[in-house]
């Protein structure tokens, strides 16, 4: 009987110590669980990241998309502008006149449906974000920085400077 108590006591001593590892093993895989759970949830977290990043690229690549080709459809509508202003008084009611004029309207509504808007300058103190300064002149009356004449017209593209306006500023004197 003694002999029984004994090999109980050692097999209750065994079975706690298998406890006590089955214990520790399933700590040990609990943490490793929630690590994984952890770099699951951060992975998860980037890719979220990443779709959004990808989304708004992707959605400024369309809106920007024909930024180039605008850009060279500027330098038309500049030469066809100029053609305009010099058309003498005589000429100014001939139809082929106006058909130039329609082009201009054509390629200016092209524009405006595109989200190319001109960059205005009326009352505008010269900023580099938005203009490009030729040359600068004295000007009695005028503020230091103050623009004085638009010599080619500048563009945006929705939000996006398309091409800067080119002017004369006005130097302190």
């Amino acid at each position: 009987m003694a002999n029984d108590q004994g090999n109980g006591l050692a097999d209750n001593l065994e079975q706690m110590e298998n406890n006590a590892a089955l214990e520790k093993q399933l700590a040990e895989e609990k943490n490793k669980a929630d690590e994984y759970l952890d770099n699951w949830r951060r992975v998860a977290a980037e890719f979220q990241n990443f779709k959004r990043r990808a989304e708004k690229d992707k959605a400024d690549y369309a809106q920007y998309a024909n930024q180039r080709l605008l850009k060279r459809m500027l330098d038309v509508l500049d030469s066809l502008d100029a053609g305009i202003k010099a058309i003498s008084e005589h000429d100014k009611h001939k139809p082929w006149v106006e058909g130039m004029r329609a082009v201009e309207r054509q390629l200016l509504q092209i524009f405006e449906q595109e989200g190319v808007t001109p960059i205005e300058l009326a009352d505008k103190a010269f900023d580099p974000n938005f203009h490009e300064a030729m040359f600068y002149e004295p000007s009695p009356g005028a503020q230091d920085g103050q623009i004085l004449q638009e010599l080619q017209r500048g563009y945006m593209l929705h939000d996006r400077v398309l091409r800067p306006s080119r002017v004369k500023v006005a130097k302190g004197t």
